[in-house]
């Protein structure tokens, strides 16, 4: 099998994904979905900051309009605003004025401001939502389409694909009929496995043609995962984001349906030898039903399974603190944190496997969907 075919159709593919991807992660933006929040800390008697292990989680998993590294070291990253009767204001995250987790503001114009509400925001706020004040403290419509943390994860995973890919499809132009080398000696393995022992089974003698948007969503969800599993870099959570799986799934529902062929359409609204009352009664609902259900199951399977690994990992390191009482009760710190360490391993090892297992199995549930819209009557 040539790599390059499919490595250049797939970057095609790759391109139309990001589009689509950014479109719904910025629209969910708007909604405040995500965010750094900021908390109202209470002190204990000795003084010191209890430990929320619900918040150190939350604001680890969560969207966010910079990235955190460790400690107060913040990667600040573009902050794009269309403010009512203003336009548009560029600037970075860094400008807002503000420690911690807690609200953050800054000037806008004269006597306006900007608000970045926190992890505690008052009511009808949402955490990481931005609001618009003018002079008066009339609330003004803001549209935010910022570069938030899985937004730049989204860029840093595709500009990834677009590497790899090319040089390997590269790599077979230099060398054409010989043994692939280095990265594409990596890569063709994946590539034959996903042709020969998903998509030609699952899809038929038409497999070829829906090859590279499998290419694409198979390495795209596997690099997203294993970038969300690198430790110390901000802790991106791209497949655990709503607004990207709902993208994802959806594309896997239009693909489907559009292409449906004749057998397809008419097992779903006709079916034809069944009895009309139990036809129209109850078969064909349940069917129009499923077809909205399977690209739903995909979403929400694949955005529980690595948002689940991921507060695992995070609750383990919480357990060290807890016992620990932040310094006051080193020796239960330390004994905990050998036990919390040990099994943080082993889930980080667990966690590889399902990075791979959760790409392989949203395509071949892609791909059987696909066969299924592709299959032809049965005489």
């Amino acid at each position: 099998m040539m790599l390059g075919g499919f490595t250049q159709r797939s970057l095609q593919s790759g391109l139309l994904l990001v589009g689509l991807i950014l479109t719904f992660s910025v629209h969910s933006q708007e909604h405040g979905d995500h965010g750094h929040g900021a908390s109202h800390h209470h002190h204990d008697d000795h003084g010191h900051e209890p430990f929320e292990a619900g918040s150190f989680i939350t604001n680890h998993i969560a969207d966010a309009h910079d990235i955190h590294l460790f400690g107060d070291v913040h990667i600040p990253l573009p902050i794009i605003l269309h403010v009512e009767g203003m336009g548009w204001k560029f600037f970075m995250s860094s400008a807002f004025e503000g420690h911690g987790h807690g609200d953050k503001k800054m000037k806008l114009g004269k006597t306006g401001k900007l608000v970045l509400w926190g992890e505690h925001p008052e009511e009808g706020r949402n955490p990481g939502e931005i609001t618009a004040f003018d002079g008066r403290g009339t609330e003004l419509e803001v549209f935010d389409a910022s570069i938030t943390k899985s937004v730049f994860g989204l860029f840093l995973v595709l500009t990834l694909m677009l590497l790899l890919f090319r040089s390997a499809a590269k790599s077979y132009e230099r060398r054409p009929g010989q043994a692939p080398t280095g990265l594409a000696n990596f890569l063709e393995p994946l590539i034959i496995f996903l042709r020969d022992d998903v998509a030609r089974p699952s899809i038929g003698k038409e497999a070829d043609r829906f090859m590279p948007f499998l290419l694409t969503i198979f390495f795209f969800i596997l690099f997203s995962n294993l970038l969300g599993l690198v430790p110390f870099i901000g802790g991106f959570n791209i497949t655990g984001t709503l607004g990207v799986t709902i993208v994802l799934a959806t594309l896997v529902f239009l693909i489907t349906n559009f292409s449906g062929n004749k057998h397809y359409w008419g097992h779903i609204l006709w079916m034809p030898g069944v009895p009309v009352p139990i036809k129209v009664l109850i078969l064909t609902p349940i069917e129009i039903i499923s077809v909205f259900m399977k690209p739903l199951v995909l979403m929400i399977r694949l955005t529980a399974n690595i948002t689940a690994g991921h507060i695992i990992i995070l609750a383990f390191t919480s357990l060290v603190f807890i016992f620990g009482k932040s310094g006051e009760a080193p020796v239960a710190g330390v004994g905990i944190g050998i036990f919390s360490t040990a099994f943080m391993i082993f889930m980080y090892f667990l966690e590889l496997l399902v990075a791979f297992l959760q790409a392989y199995v949203f395509t071949l549930l892609a791909a059987l969907y696909f066969g299924d819209a592709r299959q032809e009557a049965h005489h």
